[in-house]
């Protein structure tokens, strides 16, 4: 597997981290789990990526960055689509 899957797929999982650490009201935890999103996003951005892979990472901080009483819905969006990338995109 090589590092730039690797890096989708655990951006994946911390993006649901969030979104459900938003849904229970553990902002400790959303909070903790979005540093991580934005760090895995930064390691991807350094690399070469395609144009829907980097839309999506733009698209992802702006959620980030928006109202957490409504953006759980859209980082598990952000979340679903990134894994999905990863298992067709990255064999």
């Amino acid at each position: 597997m090589n590092n730039q899957k690797l890096i989708v797929e655990s951006l994946a999982m911390d993006l649901k981290r969030v979104s459900l650490g938003l849904y229970r009201g553990s902002n400790v935890m959303a909070e903790r789990f979005k540093e991580e999103s934005l760090k895995r996003s930064n390691e991807l951005e350094s690399e070469n990526l395609d144009s829907y892979l980097m839309f999506l990472i733009l698209k992802m901080k702006e959620a980030l960055a928006g109202d957490k009483e409504y953006i759980a819905d859209d980082l598990l969006m952000y979340s679903t689509l990134f894994q999905n990338y990863a298992l067709t995109k990255m064999v």
